[in-house]
């Protein structure tokens, strides 16, 4: 008998958030359709991809060193029949550039509209030439995964991101997103549901929902009778509110995370939403980005001071034990020490549970690069560091609010876990002692804090 030839191995580095992350899961699911079999190991893989971020600088920087990286160790091993492909957004950005400058490293490019095809794309490297970049980005992106996409998850067990969304129609001056990809595509409210349904019977849980934008989601699938940018009624077509009640009916123990919203599209709704359905957690992570008027509107935020400051205080008073997260840039062109300091006046008064900060990003492409005003890099860093300062003492201070109280956490593995409060890999961690198996809700009494981090005890 003859033996049945061996199944051709794929690997993954998958690069940037996690919405790249869900475009790698079902690269490797469409290739596990193809017959490939999927490894951790790069080495002994029969082709690896790359799946890239182009977001900022330094984000495309780690994604040309992983490119370079992965075809030196391949060829340090002797390993030359191994095939690289690179997907991802900056594949998607830059492909005509990349191929006349990586043309001996990389067999292909694929783009954001080609994980769907995955699998059929790397049969054909597989069985194509040796060396030679091939250029299969399509230009434009329309590819949006539906509930029964295939995915081979990538994320621990208990815990699962699940794209509602593709695309974006904001106008921020600093971002080229749109460009890479896209307009805003929602998925229909049953799509998101089928596939969380399968997830929770697959043990999954935390679900969280991530796109662009999730509060824009379903409003392209009306908005040319109601008008794209409105705070609107759930009665009249599918919306974010609409969504977490109809995942809120769903029958298991699981907790239910919004994450990348926008300022723009809140209604009260989407409020009474969140505390109407006890597996939504409550949390909301809502990227301001600035405060002052100038600022924002040189942004193209959309949004005015007088609207955060409403919307933060609806938010307070809408969901009780709310926790904020939100994120600020600081070094945007034209920002001056009175902006600045207008910026540090809201962190200290609005007390975030919650802040990340990023220093300026002059991305090529984006209407902010060609304005006037740019900032030394010296003073953005220094701005940075006052920020953070000033919010790691904010923390501190929360943290220690929360000695003394029991809290449900989802354990992580070992001696780690997680608030309601804390999205994965960005927030904070509730430290055990003991070891805990994960993916279990717990309850947890507080007993001090670590840094950031809370120190705590099963009870």
């Amino acid at each position: 008998m003859n033996a049945k030839p061996k199944a051709p191995k794929v690997g993954m580095v998958s690069l940037g958030c996690a919405k790249n992350l869900i475009d790698a899961e079902i690269m490797l699911g469409d290739a596990g359709l193809h017959g490939f079999e999927i490894t951790s190991d790069p080495s002994d893989a029969d082709i690896l991809v790359v799946n890239t971020c182009g977001f900022i600088d330094s984000a495309k920087q780690e994604s040309i060193d992983a490119i370079l990286e992965a075809h030196r160790q391949r060829s340090g091993r002797g390993h030359k029949k191994q095939k690289l492909v690179v997907s991802g957004c900056l594949s998607q950005r830059f492909s005509k550039e990349l191929v006349k400058e990586l043309r001996e490293e990389v067999d292909a490019f694929i783009g954001l509209d080609q994980v769907g095809q995955a699998g059929a794309i790397l049969e054909g490297v597989l069985k194509g030439q040796e060396t030679g970049a091939v250029d299969l980005v399509s230009v434009g992106s329309k590819f949006i995964p539906d509930w029964d996409t295939p995915r081979f998850r990538l994320t621990p067990a208990h815990t699962c991101y699940v794209k509602i969304a593709e695309g974006c129609n904001h106008p921020c001056s600093f971002c080229v997103i749109p460009q890479m990809r896209g307009r805003h595509r929602s998925r229909t409210i049953f799509s998101v549901v089928e596939e969380v349904k399968r997830l929770v019977a697959d043990g999954v849980k935390e679900i969280n929902l991530i796109s662009q934008d999730t509060t824009y989601f379903g409003m392209d699938l009306w908005e040319e009778k109601a008008g794209p940018r409105q705070a609107v009624d759930s009665a009249r077509g599918p919306t974010i509110s609409r969504l977490l009640d109809e995942l809120g009916k769903i029958e298991g123990e699981f907790w239910i995370r919004l994450l990348y919203t926008h300022p723009a599209h809140w209604g009260d709704d989407l409020i009474q939403a969140i505390a109407r359905n006890p597996k939504v957690v409550r949390y909301v992570d809502i990227p301001l980005q600035h405060i002052h008027p100038e600022l924002l509107q040189t942004m193209g935020r959309e949004t005015s001071r007088e609207h955060i400051e409403n919307l933060l205080d609806r938010l307070r008073a809408g969901v009780p034990g709310l926790a904020i997260r939100t994120t600020f840039i600081v070094g945007f062109p034209g920002e001056t020490e009175e902006h600045f300091g207008a910026l540090l006046e809201l962190i200290q008064s609005r007390r975030f549970e919650r802040l990340g900060v990023f220093s300026y990003s002059q991305e090529e492409g984006s209407r902010a690069a060609k304005m006037g005003g740019q900032i030394p890099e010296k003073i953005k860093a220094r701005r940075y560091r006052e920020a953070m300062k000033l919010q790691k003492k904010i923390a501190a201070e929360v943290a220690a609010g929360q000695v003394g109280q029991v809290l449900r956490v989802l354990t992580e593995g070992g001696k780690v876990a997680r608030t309601q409060w804390d999205a994965p890999e960005v927030d904070c961690r509730v430290l055990f002692s003991e070891d805990l198996p994960a993916g279990q809700f717990v309850q947890a009494e507080i007993t001090g804090t670590q840094g950031y981090d809370l120190v705590a005890r099963r009870v």
